[in-house]
């Protein structure tokens, strides 16, 4: 029966089998549920499916956020991108646009993905939807994305922790851009072991990212770690795919976010006490709430 605890016995049943990282974990899911490969096949399509409308229905329709904080941010990337006035180049401005837009609907109480929170829903979506775009990858193929993406986060939840309240939007943020920058590497030829440093990158260049919401919601600064956390997705990918190696492994980076994530001050994890929340902005904005 397929199955891993480890980045380190994924990798082995990659090389042994001489298979992807998203073919493991679509035998993992076969062999550990009871369903089979229509099903779960057409599962991960239904994932998609709300990944696209999340990322595409604010750009048509932009709306405001509960709390009103956000809003129409990802129609006004689009639109800088439309009149010639982007700087990121395609992929990086449209993934941007994307994860922007995930968070709105997210915010104004929409149907999102959690990828693997809902904090950090738009990261994966806004990696790969931009991958489809610009570099004509098929839904299938993206499908084999999100089984790769999957297997990065169920190890992160195995044997470290995606929630902000425990390990600062590192564990947040942080794993969905490493969940997506492997995804990148499968979906652009890459090997398992080039996935697996690019999540290793990611979670090293978020080490010791807090979460600090302005006034405890999902929503600011939120917005804007997760069109970082594509950036770092793509430019952990990149490093990834040229070939340049990641020395400290996935297991010992996972490792080492958990360490300093427990050690972060519990007013810098989910608390809304300080970092942001606690700026004269932020405090403000609670009194008038």
């Amino acid at each position: 029966m397929t199955d891993f605890k480890n980045a380190e016995e994924l990798m082995k049943l990659c090389d042994e089998n001489s298979q992807s990282i998203s073919q493991v974990m679509r035998q993992r899911e076969l062999d550990q549920g009871d369903t089979d490969e229509d099903q779960i096949q057409s599962r991960m399509g239904k994932v998609l499916s709300i990944m696209k409308e999340s990322a595409f229905t604010p750009l048509k329709s932009p709306v405001k956020s509960m709390g009103g904080l956000i809003g129409g941010e990802a129609k006004k990337l689009e639109t800088c991108c439309e009149e010639g006035r982007s700087i990121c180049g395609d992929t990086l401005s449209t993934a941007v646009t994307y994860a922007m837009a995930v968070l709105e609907v997210n915010a104004s109480m929409g149907i999102i993905v959690a990828a693997p929170t809902a904090g950090s829903s738009g990261v994966v979506p806004g990696v790969l939807l931009s991958l489809q775009k610009h570099c004509s990858i098929s839904d299938d193929r993206l499908i084999d994305g999100l089984f790769n993406a999957g297997a990065i986060g169920y190890l992160a939840m195995r044997n470290a922790t995606v929630a902000g309240a425990v390990g600062g939007c590192q564990a947040e943020v942080g794993v969905a851009a490493a969940m997506a920058a492997s995804a990148a590497v499968e979906l652009m030829g890459g090997t398992p072991r080039q996935c697996l440093d690019a999540a290793s990158t990611v979670l090293m260049n978020m080490l010791g990212l807090v979460c600090d919401p302005v006034g405890g919601l999902v929503e600011y600064p939120c917005q804007n770690r997760n069109a970082a956390g594509v950036a770092n997705a793509l430019v952990a990918a990149q490093i990834a795919l040229s070939g340049i190696r990641q020395w400290i492994s996935f297991d010992q980076m996972l490792a080492a976010m958990y360490h300093v994530g427990r050690r972060i001050p519990y007013e810098l994890r989910e608390t809304a006490l300080g970092g942001c929340a606690a700026t004269p902005f932020g405090c403000e904005f609670c009194g008038k709430r």
